[in-house]
């Protein structure tokens, strides 16, 4: 009786171990992957004041040269790649050659369009850099949560391994003790002991959740939550771009309309102003602890300022098309 008592045990033992052994090396891993730095910031942008960025282009006081043959989306994105200028007396110069085309305006009006298409491809550069920089930071958000789904996949399984083995040899031992054994007390004894330690082997299943240190000095979202005049993230232009809002038609900003949708599919608390709000801080700051699940959310919401961001692409483009078909429309140089 003693030796059944004796493997019993053993079994169990054995059980436990390999729920211990499924964890082991986590600490030691996670020490080696905590202190990972980013290396997606390869841009700096320069520090700059509320001054520095574009002005609202619905207090702009614009030409009705403009006006007449550009959308409002097109001077809108010009006036945040700092292009009202230029676009200005280029739109000028270029009725005026039409009406007198001479060599030396043709000459001015090449100079002005190779600085506008300067101006659309730095603006486009900037773009592109940024968008990688966000998708950079997903892909690093995705990859720890990816280790720690690993990890907990083999916690759990060593936890349901370990329930059948205990499962399985309580059911033999009983079963022995209880046929050779009119003691009811030590059956029911053993019973119970057998439960408890099934019971706790699922309780540990419900709670396999690891965490790590995750750590982003350079944090986009933060930006986008606290919604400041500047961004130390993101270019002026793009900044400009993400928060413009137009009090005539009731728009919101890109910037607030993500925070919305944040709240509203429940990525973060709706209570905003919540100072014991660990998850806000957590993803709003320099980092902490996160969790699998945790860690793809905030992949996701990079994702979605991505998204945003090279929303902008596509204003260039108009406004490029609307440059080109003023261009298009200019009568042919006969100038002797």
């Amino acid at each position: 009786m003693n030796i059944i008592k004796k493997n019993f045990a053993i079994w169990t033992i054995v059980a436990m171990n390999l729920v211990l052994t499924s964890c082991a090396g986590l600490k030691n891993s996670q020490q080696a992957l905590q202190f990972d730095k980013s290396y997606c910031n390869k841009q700096t942008v320069s520090p700059y004041t509320k001054d520095d960025v574009p002005k609202p282009f619905h207090e702009l006081k614009l030409d009705t040269v403009l006006t007449n043959r550009f959308s409002d989306q097109s001077l809108n994105i010009a006036n945040a790649i700092g292009l009202i200028d230029v676009l200005t007396k280029y739109t000028h110069l270029q009725i005026d050659y039409s009406s007198n085309p001479t060599l030396e305006k043709k000459v001015d009006l090449l100079e002005y369009s190779q600085h506008i298409n300067q101006k659309l491809n730095i603006a486009s550069l900037e773009i592109s850099a940024l968008a990688s920089e966000l998708d950079c930071e997903e892909e690093r958000a995705n990859q720890f949560a990816y280790y720690l789904k690993e990890r907990e996949g083999k916690t759990e399984k060593g936890l349901i391994i370990g329930s059948i083995i205990v499962g399985a040899a309580g059911a033999v031992v009983t079963e022995v003790i209880s046929n050779n054994s009119s003691n009811e007390k030590i059956t029911t004894g053993l019973t119970i002991g057998i439960s408890l330690t099934e019971a706790t082997l699922g309780a540990l299943m419900l709670i396999n959740k690891r965490k790590i240190e995750f750590y982003h000095n350079d944090n986009a979202l933060t930006d986008i939550w606290k919604n400041s005049d500047v961004s130390n993230y993101f270019p002026s232009s793009i900044w400009y771009y993400l928060t413009y809002e137009n009090p005539n038609n009731n728009e919101k900003s890109l910037a607030k309309l993500l925070v919305d949708k944040w709240m509203l599919f429940g990525q973060i608390s709706s209570e905003k102003e919540n100072s014991n709000n660990k998850k806000i801080e957590v993803y709003f700051g320099k980092g902490g602890q996160y969790r699998a699940d945790d860690l793809q959310n905030r992949a996701d919401m990079l994702d979605q300022t991505e998204a945003y961001v090279t929303l902008m692409k596509q204003d260039l483009k108009i406004l490029a098309y609307e440059i080109e078909k003023l261009y298009l429309n200019k009568p042919s140089f006969n100038a002797k």
